[in-house]
């Protein structure tokens, strides 16, 4: 029932839409919606200018009234099928992407799975367009600059580890690979 006004924008079955600047959440590890939607919450994230996606969020993780709320949605997404995103972004090499990747690895995991004890989200089932919109909102300081938000202000530290907007298509091409392979 919490998840009818989600669906507007991230799909019945948590695919997501790149039009509505949604990226697909289905299988999303529940502890990580849980924080994600706790700071929209707060302000912590989604208050940005410069973060249209966010600013949709925001409005909406406010009608999630209690934590209990938050748990229960968070509980929904992660038990839906995890996706696999049609690709969309062009460029990438996945081979340059993997040595990047090397230092990601240290809180994604060397397959994407994320790591909880890190507040690592996992990157498989993540779309490719999403990914690229995060790394370059961390890379501009859209994301990760409130100190209310400290895992992102640190992401924000590792995007700066990619040199360009091409390292940036690169690690993701990479990661696109880390999909096919789960």
């Amino acid at each position: 029932e919490l998840y009818g006004l989600c669906l507007q924008c991230h799909g019945t079955e948590g695919e997501g839409n790149r039009e509505a600047l949604a990226p697909a959440i289905a299988g999303m590890d529940q502890w990580y919606v849980v924080a994600q939607l706790k700071n929209f919450r707060s302000g912590a994230r989604g208050l940005h200018p410069g973060d249209m996606g966010g600013l949709r969020m925001y409005p909406m993780s406010q009608t999630l009234k209690q934590d209990e709320d938050i748990e229960a949605v968070a509980a929904y997404v992660s038990n839906m099928r995890v996706t696999s995103p049609e690709q969309v972004i062009v460029g990438g090499d996945a081979a340059k992407g993997a040595a990047l990747y090397v230092l990601c690895q240290q809180c994604h995991g060397a397959a994407g799975e994320g790591n909880q004890v890190m507040n690592s989200p996992g990157l498989t089932g993540i779309s490719d367009w999403y990914l690229v919109d995060g790394l370059s909102k961390f890379k501009q300081g859209i994301r990760g600059a409130n100190p209310a938000n400290p895992n992102a202000v640190m992401m924000r530290g590792m995007s700066n580890t990619l040199a360009d907007d091409q390292a940036i298509k690169d690690v993701v091409a990479h990661i696109m690979t880390l999909q096919q392979a789960n």
